[in-house]
């Protein structure tokens, strides 16, 4: 074990924190340290098996603000971030006293001699604080207008209105999404042009929670049966058939509105893109010519 600590690099110094103003360990680093064969899964077993012995002020779980910071931390340190299945996760932390409780519960071929190692490493880091407190009271606060200034950033680009997509080919998935994010900006009334529509469509509005119409040929591949199913259980669809349309287009609450280079059933299947239309004129002229097909359509059946 020590020797791969050596190989590696690894000081175990640089896995403690400061939480809560306490010096704690993640439990991802602990598992790596005592060598779980399963990881943090082989820990959360142990300590479930023994509850009892680790209050909170031995184990506890980080919020949702606390994994962020912890995660930036570690960015900063070493380039990367911890994962799990691609999104970050709240790890479990221990504390100087979870981690001395944890050696007694994992039945690791090290798990004795490396507690040792991080009991010497908590008393380093104990010291370092004391003989450099001004220091760490710095890098401290310089880590936290860091992160400060990281928010900041992240809540700007949410606010960000975005115009395009750009969807290449064989990425199904993400152009399924991208029709999701402008399909969701929506808050009362969505138009969609599809000729092309088919049952891939129906799945696709289902949890959309406002009212659709679709515009499309009489030959399309979305039947009224279809449609009258989906109906009976969604009641958010009204279908207009009409073919005065070669394009495909998404209006948003009459105001905005999105031009598609493919039909929503194979967007993503090719390269193709999804635009947001700023020309006022060229905008105004599209959704006054759609909402007049929709309104001669419902004065037809009157």
């Amino acid at each position: 074990m020590y020797d791969v600590m050596e190989k590696e690099n690894i000081k175990i110094e640089d896995m403690i924190y400061e939480i809560r103003g306490n010096q704690v360990m993640l439990d991802s680093d602990l598992a790596y340290l005592y060598k779980c064969a399963n990881g943090t899964k082989t820990i959360n077993l142990a300590v479930k098996r023994h509850i009892k012995r680790f209050p909170e002020r031995f184990m506890f779980k980080l919020t949702d603000e606390e994994s962020k910071n912890i995660w930036f931390q570690i960015e900063t340190k070493n380039g990367k971030l911890e994962t799990r299945g691609g999104k970050f996760y709240k790890p479990y932390v221990f504390t100087e006293q979870g981690v001395a409780m944890l050696a007694t519960v994992l039945r690791t071929s090290v798990a004795e001699d490396v507690s040792i190692e991080i009991m010497d490493a908590f008393v380093k880091m104990r010291h370092f604080i004391v003989e450099n407190s001004d220091i760490y009271k710095s890098l401290n606060n310089i880590n936290n207008k860091l992160l400060e200034h990281n928010e900041k950033i992240d809540y700007l680009f949410s606010k960000f209105d975005k115009k395009e997509w750009l969807l290449l080919k064989g990425e199904s998935f993400n152009g399924y999404l991208s029709i999701l994010e402008v399909l969701n900006s929506a808050k009362n009334e969505i138009i969609i042009i599809d000729n092309y529509a088919d049952i891939t469509f129906l799945d696709l509005i289902r949890n959309i929670k406002c009212s659709i119409i679709l515009i499309t040929k009489n030959s399309s591949r979305l039947s009224n049966i279809e449609i009258d199913k989906y109906n009976r259980e969604y009641h958010n669809l009204k279908v207009i058939r009409d073919s005065s349309f070669h394009d495909r287009f998404i209006v948003v609450d009459n105001n905005e509105i999105y031009i598609c280079g493919s039909s929503i059933n194979s967007i993503g299947n090719k390269t193709s893109v999804i635009v947001k239309i700023e020309s006022i004129a060229t905008k105004e002229f599209l959704i006054n010519n759609i909402m007049e097909i929709i309104n001669n359509k419902k004065n037809s059946h009157n």
